[in-house]
């Protein structure tokens, strides 16, 4: 989760900071014309990679780099991350330009990458000062969102050379069992076992499924949005989780994120994006728009909707599970727990409501 531009870098959280001296040298060595040394700050908004920015006399550059601690691997692989931007972007413009990446853990503990930082506006639970959107602005937000995920459903993988990034079929089998393992993993005392989500999601798998590239992690907030018209969308982040997978299950992990103005106290209580303003599409419209924009006929969504709650659960244990075992300090994370009992209980539902 790597804000640009939207809301401002802060202070570095502590236990989290960079070794300035090597990381410094390790930049000057591969990217001209840095000066230095660079003004370090933190984006506050990440709740899975570490995001910095580091503002050089001669280069504004974002940093990013997995957390301390137990971590799904496949999950904070900034290696991965890179090279899947950096093959992407002549295809798909809407994405970060890369600059360097290191391997090398010695250099500040941990891999990471660096891409150029792009100045605009990252729209997080409650907007910038002195900006508003108008419920006409929202509208076409939403529209131009959703179109750009159905084109990036339609990026040719392997034109890209992309083709390698994951097996690809069988996905939605792999996803339901791989998730259901991390749960397992992450599980603490405090939540609930999920076993009768899991089984309803292996009955109601679906016989077919199609495959193309899939960001995983699409939502507002991963937006970088033009300051002059908020409609028109310059990037997308966060791309650590982007895969080959199935275009509905994409949409299923983006609409478990979608509050809107209705929605009970709970979901409004985590909203992380201005999903709830006038204009903003509900989630029903947003599958009608997609499934417009696409192309696809959907069938059995509920199964998708349920899926996608699940897996949200999923990577808040995750995280809580990193607090609970005092991996991390950030006070954001110490009651995730309850909102893994929320999700699960919006699963069945779901479920109840399919029939």
């Amino acid at each position: 989760m790597s804000p640009q531009g939207g809301d401002e870098a802060g202070p570095i959280r502590p236990g989290e900071e960079l070794p300035l001296e090597r990381l410094d040298a390790w930049l000057q060595a591969r990217i001209p014309g840095l000066g230095g040394p660079p003004e370090v700050s933190q984006y506050a908004g990440g709740a899975s990679n570490w995001t910095y920015r580091l503002r050089y006399p001669g280069a504004d550059l974002v940093l990013r780099r997995p957390p301390a601690g137990t971590k799904a691997r496949s999950a904070h692989d900034v290696v991965r991350e890179h090279r899947l931007q950096g093959a992407l972007r002549p295809v798909f413009p809407q994405v970060p330009e890369m600059v360097a990446c290191c391997e090398d853990e010695s250099v500040i503990g941990a891999p990471f990458y660096v891409m150029r930082h792009l100045e605009g506006l990252v729209l997080r639970r409650s907007l910038p000062p002195g900006l508003e959107l108008s419920p006409g602005i929202a509208r076409r937000l939403c529209l131009n969102a959703i179109e750009l995920l159905a084109a990036l459903h339609r990026v040719d993988f392997r034109a890209a050379g992309l083709e390698s990034l994951a097996p690809g079929a069988g996905y939605i089998r792999r996803q339901i069992e791989g998730w259901a393992e991390r749960y397992r993993k992450a599980r603490t005392w405090n939540v609930p076992a999920g076993e009768k989500i899991l089984a309803w999601l292996r009955e109601r798998m679906p016989s077919s499924e199609r495959i193309c590239l899939i960001h995983n992690d699409f939502r507002l907030d991963n937006l970088v949005l033009d300051r002059a018209d908020p409609s028109r969308i310059l990037a997308v982040l966060d791309w650590e989780l982007a895969t080959l997978g199935d275009p509905f299950m994409d949409l299923g992990n983006a609409l478990a994120y979608w509050v809107e103005a209705e929605d009970d106290f709970l979901a409004r209580s985590t909203r992380r994006q201005p999903t709830h303003l006038p204009g903003m599409l509900r989630r029903r419209e947003v599958v009608e728009h997609y499934c417009r924009a696409s192309g696809l006929e959907l069938e059995n969504w509920p199964f998708y909707e349920v899926y996608g709650l699940f897996r949200l659960s999923v990577i808040a244990q995750q995280i809580y599970y990193r607090y609970h075992h005092r991996e991390t300090r950030n006070p954001a994370f110490r009651r995730f727990w309850i909102y893994v009992h929320y999700l699960h209980w919006r699963c069945r539902r779901e479920m109840r409501r399919s029939g």
